[in-house]
């Protein structure tokens, strides 16, 4: 276990009942020997989810999710493991520190970063409720920002003259570290880099300070806006602007929406729509898209009402839906982005728009139609060519075939036509693939998973499959008996919940044992059941190695080496017999 000692969060697992836990964050009702609830994971109406105070695991029948209480927490809370097991002890009124290091080694100068960044939006806030703040506290007003919002929001003002660095200096803080936040430039001359700007700040996924979007209140001829540099704490593809706190309103909405302007999302929320967040000026990066998928919701793309925010919209929906996620689309007719509309038509006509948003291929057919007169017979070929090639990307064969009929009816073309050049398309594309690029899904027979499961129940099914089988076929399923044995010899017992926390740090195995206790998580294996698994997976390994001594004997020439094979094959047909019907 990385970072801290095993046998510390052994011991908070088990100072704790899980069904107590996920009482905190799900109602659940006992029925027999289980409890049971509405599953957070997934849109879940009736209870999916039970929860098993003898074995400490849960599992949902309809989604697949599973584990034990830590990645029941680390799901629902979308924390790291260590943070999950920190809230799981002060549950239990544990004693726990650690110290959280980030994937990227972050060095202890960054705390220091991270503290220039936390007293510099403590400065703005309070230096916003001076005299010098009124009137940005009047233009905030203006924009329908509460007292509530612009406390909630931690809403600052930057002062004139380097006041700010006066500040940071008097606590010691480094001219070089000062620098690094991008708070203030020491080019030429030390200076401070937002001058008479309202102040908003920009948080990572966790909520801690990384930098500021700073804006102008009053007229000027210097730019809108100006954000924190890209540096070594504020990585824009990292961040979403407002996710810590929306994340927690997602949950009740069961939608995120994603919008363009860090002033659109301010606007939205203020406007009672807190499931919102926005992108920090770039396309979604992939620890963006990761972060979205946590919250397993339905995500809404509400970009700019422009060419830009058009191109957007179908590039990040392109971006959400090869990472399994198929979005839907808000299209703001009327105005320019979200803030304009809901000045121009009230938060009524915004609630409407976002209760009956486009599918994001209907508003591909849209977007391809731009700039194309589909009057025209060369541009009306263009857009039908843009269709099919978008279609390849499709899995739905239903959909595919449903909008190749579309376009047949709309443009008076022959279907077959249409449906033929598709195939043609697709089959280029299958063509162009990389070999080498393969997807390789673990299938897990039922024999497998259950002995597999029975070993990480109880110690005794390890001996009994050393002494029964002691083998299993695939490399991934020996790695798995593997480590399941040395944690056993390690701790001289062994549970499927413990077994789980081990695995934190072997994402891809724990996944697979997940996956297991998913599917087969109630099953109670018993000696009986135990040893008619290990029969059966017996056979298969034998009906395999005849199939395979078949094939020598038929492709063999010598005649010595044939009889050999087959007084082989003779004997694994009678072991296959004496293993019993099953």
């Amino acid at each position: 276990m990385a970072y801290i000692d095993e046998n510390k969060i052994n011991e908070i697992r088990n100072s704790v009942n899980i069904v107590d836990v996920v009482k905190d964050y799900v109602p659940l009702t006992s029925k027999g020997k289980n409890f049971f609830g509405v599953c957070p994971f997934h849109e879940d109406h009736a209870p999916s989810m039970s929860v098993s105070s003898d074995k400490q695991i849960y599992r949902c029948f309809s989604c697949g999710a599973a584990g034990n209480v830590f990645t029941f927490v680390q799901n629902y809370e979308n924390v790291s493991f260590l943070e999950a097991v920190a809230i799981v002890a002060r549950k239990a009124g544990i004693n726990f520190e650690y110290t959280a290091e980030k994937k990227d080694n972050i060095n202890k100068n960054l705390v220091v970063y991270y503290n220039i960044l936390k007293d510099a939006s403590k400065y703005f806030q309070n230096y916003l409720n001076t005299k010098d703040g009124e009137e940005a506290l009047k233009y905030l007003k203006s924009r329908n920002f509460s007292n509530d919002i612009i406390k909630e929001f931690e809403f600052g003002l930057s002062p004139k003259n380097n006041m700010l660095y006066s500040f940071l200096n008097k606590k010691e803080y480094k001219d070089a570290d000062i620098e690094k936040t991008s708070l203030i430039s020491l080019e030429k001359y030390t200076h401070d880099v937002f001058n008479d700007r309202i102040m908003i700040p920009i948080h990572d996924l966790e909520g801690n300070v990384l930098g500021f979007t700073g804006r102008i209140y009053k007229d000027s001829n210097n730019p809108k806006y100006i954000n924190s540099k890209e540096s070594e704490i504020f990585k824009k593809g990292k961040i979403l602007f407002n996710f810590h706190r929306a994340k927690n309103h997602v949950r009740n909405a069961h939608e995120l929406i994603i919008v363009e302007g860090n002033m659109d999302a301010l606007k939205m929320y203020a406007s009672g729509f807190k499931n919102v967040i926005a992108l920090m000026g770039t396309a979604l990066t992939s620890d963006q898209v990761d972060a979205i998928k946590k919250l397993r919701c339905k995500v809404i793309l509400m970009m700019d009402n422009d060419s830009a925010g058009k191109l957007g919209m179908y590039q990040n929906g392109n971006i959400l839906v090869k990472s399994g996620i198929i979005p839907e689309i808000v299209l703001l007719s009327g105005a320019k982005d979200p803030d304009e509309y809901l000045n121009k038509y009230g938060v009524e006509k915004f609630e409407n728009l976002i209760k009956n948003p486009l599918s994001f291929l209907n508003y591909k057919l849209e977007y391809f139609k731009e700039n194309l007169n589909l009057d025209d017979v060369t541009d009306l070929s263009k857009y039908i060519k843009l269709v099919i090639n978008d279609l390849k990307n499709e899995t739905d064969k239903i959909l595919i075939e449903v909008t190749l009929k579309k376009l047949a009816k709309d443009y008076n073309l022959d279907y077959s036509n249409l449906a033929s050049n598709f195939a043609g398309e697709e089959k280029e594309q299958k063509i162009e693939k990389n070999p080498d690029e393969k997807t390789v899904a673990l299938k897990i027979d039922e024999a497998v998973a259950n002995i597999i499961l029975g070993m990480i129940s109880n110690g005794k099914y390890i001996k009994l499959f050393i002494k029964q089988l002691g083998f299993l076929p695939e490399k991934w399923q020996r790695n798995i008996v593997s480590e399941i044995r040395y944690y056993y010899e390690q701790n001289n017992t062994i549970n499927i919940a413990d077994f789980i926390t081990y695995l934190s740090d072997k994402v891809e195995m724990q996944s697979i044992i997940i996956d297991i206790v998913s599917k087969y998580g109630d099953l109670d294996i018993n000696d009986e059941l135990f040893s008619e698994y290990i029969k059966a997976e017996k056979k298969m390994l034998l009906n395999k190695e005849i199939k395979e001594i078949k094939t020598k004997i038929k492709n063999e020439k010598d005649v010595n080496k044939k009889i050999e094979l087959t007084e082989e094959l003779t004997k694994l047909k009678k072991e296959v017999e004496s293993n019993g019907s099953n």
